[in-house]
């Protein structure tokens, strides 16, 4: 779950495979082990905020799809392109916002259990979703009209 997590955003089996060690490693140096209501929400929560680190690090990634599994990376190359731009704007936003644009749309949370993952209400969860795709879709905007 945290290899796939970490796979949906980045877009790079090396690098999801970093996040996943790194989100375990993470947690066994720690001399106090946080107490888990969900170990399921703690783990995606943090193969996010680990991704999205990635994506901020402004490393050059590849996209390597990995056979068998239902995930990103396999377009066209123009869609990758555009995947790639996602990313990247993606890697722009405030830590809130990424986190819980990424659990609704590339997890397939509903805002009910990204309210309940994150400890804030759903309309909240709603107001930042309509936000962040708002300022996602002029970003994306902005590049096709650069392309044309």
């Amino acid at each position: 779950m945290v290899f796939r997590t970490a796979y949906r955003i980045t877009g790079n089996a090396a690098d999801a495979e970093d996040i996943l060690q790194t989100v375990f490693l993470r947690l066994l140096r720690r001399e106090n082990r946080p107490v888990m209501e969900s170990q399921e929400s703690y783990l995606r929560r943090a193969a996010v905020n680990a991704s999205l680190d990635v994506m901020r690090s402004g490393r050059d990634t590849r996209n390597v799809p990995i056979d068998g599994l239902d995930l990103p990376g396999r377009q066209e190359p123009e869609s990758r392109e555009l995947r790639g731009q996602l990313r990247k704007a993606l890697a722009r936003l405030q830590p809130r916002e990424a986190e819980i644009f990424s659990l609704r749309f590339f997890e397939d949370r509903s805002n009910q259990e990204i309210a309940q993952m994150l400890g804030i209400s759903q309309v909240h969860v709603a107001v930042i979703l309509h936000r962040t795709r708002r300022q996602l879709q002029n970003e994306i905007r902005t590049y096709l009209g650069d392309r044309r």
